[in-house]
C-alpha cells in the first residue's frame, strides 16, 4: 500500500488529470481519492443596490453630543 499526497489544478472543463508512478505491481488496484480545495474563491458581494447617500444639514458633531447627553 502507498499513500500519495499531491496538489495539482483542475481543468477549464472541470477534469482532473493524474498520472503518478509508483512502485506498485501490474495489476488491479483500489483508489481512494479526496478531494479539498486548497483555496476557497470568495465571492465579492456588490453592495451597490443597498447602499446610499445620506445628505446632512447641521453640525454632525453637535448633534452627537446632544444625543449622547440623553442618556
Amino acid at each position: 500500500m502507498e499513500i500519495l499526497e499531491l496538489t495539482t489544478t483542475v481543468n477549464a472543463s472541470g477534469r482532473i488529470c493524474l498520472d503518478i508512478p509508483t512502485r506498485l505491481a501490474p495489476g488491479e488496484v483500489q483508489v481512494v481519492l479526496v478531494l479539498n480545495p486548497t483555496a476557497i474563491p470568495r465571492q465579492q458581494y456588490d453592495f451597490s443596490d443597498l447602499a446610499g447617500r445620506l445628505t446632512w444639514k447641521g453640525d454632525a458633531a453637535a448633534m452627537q453630543r446632544s444625543l449622547r447627553d440623553e442618556w
